[in-house]
């Protein structure tokens, strides 16, 4: 398995760009001092791609971290095509990923990327040809592990027969958990398993769900989803993303918290209740 050191939460730094993914940030300092601040506190697993910003982020952990610590593993993305904030559009012509590769390289000013994901399957172009290319990368050492994001178990298993898929990163939390089947096959097979949107957009920072039950853990709302995940599967890797540094310490003692089948029964009812209460009152 990809990440095996301990130290399982990650960073994402989606958040690390203007409204709606686009631009810069309204406080580049306060950015790199979070990525600073992440690889301080033991992170060891940034999580970006080219499409937020597009290239924002990327650029931001080259002058915040570089030159970088040993064993902190750098995964970034490409094949998603920008067109203004909160738009995306797959693109996965071959030579336009070998571009997102080369460029990713420079802008990270890296030899080889550690982990390099397919943002999303492009449909219009055959998987084969789009994973080749990563392949051929990788064959001449520009990429060391090859991830795909966004899929379903038949394209998990078709792209298998392809390349050798070392993690996956799928929206996957509490209250979403329609990625199981995927879960359950990164399981068997070793893969890791790397969840966006691992606190539902801020959904399940707020105490509507987790409130009461995290008072008598003595935490908040996001380290017990966060904790949940943690105990869900040894191949989970969540890589929660902030801009406060503060947030980030949070989210990071959520790898103290045990809890018991028991406790992770209680939580998934518990979110389960306030989702058909919001839906009630919709």
């Amino acid at each position: 398995m990809l990440f095996s050191n301990g130290r399982r939460i990650g960073f994402g730094s989606m958040q690390l760009t203007g409204p709606g993914h686009w631009d810069a940030p309204e406080h580049p300092e306060q950015v790199m001092q979070v990525l600073r601040d992440a690889v301080d506190a033991g992170v060891t697993h940034i999580d970006t791609a080219d499409a937020y910003g597009p290239f924002t982020a990327e650029k931001y952990i080259r002058k915040a971290l570089h030159p970088y610590p040993e064993g902190l593993v750098i995964a970034t993305k490409g094949g998603l095509t920008r067109q203004g904030p909160n738009r995306w559009t797959p693109c996965g012509r071959p030579e336009y990923l070998r571009q997102c590769v080369e460029m990713s390289l420079r802008r990270l000013q890296v030899e080889r990327i550690d982990l390099y994901y397919l943002h999303r399957i492009d449909p219009a172009v055959s998987l084969e040809d789009q994973l080749g290319v990563l392949r051929d990368m990788q064959a001449e050492g520009k990429v060391r592990h090859i991830g795909l994001s966004k899929v379903t178990l038949e394209q998990l298993r078709t792209a298998s027969e392809l390349i050798d898929v070392a993690a996956v990163q799928n929206k996957y939390n509490v209250t979403d958990r329609a990625s199981e089947d995927v879960l359950r096959h990164c399981e068997m097979t070793g893969i890791s398993f790397v969840p966006y949107a691992s606190l539902a957009a801020g959904a399940l920072t707020t105490p509507d769900a987790l409130g009461q039950i995290a008072q008598d853990y003595g935490a908040t709302p996001a380290q017990l989803a966060l904790a949940w995940l943690l105990h869900r599967s040894p191949v989970i890797t969540p890589i929660p993303g902030t801009s406060c540094s503060a947030r980030l310490r949070e989210n990071l003692a959520a790898q103290q918290i045990s809890l018991t089948r028991e406790d992770r029964t209680i939580i998934e009812s518990a979110t389960i209740k306030a989702e058909q209460t919001g839906r009630g009152r919709g």
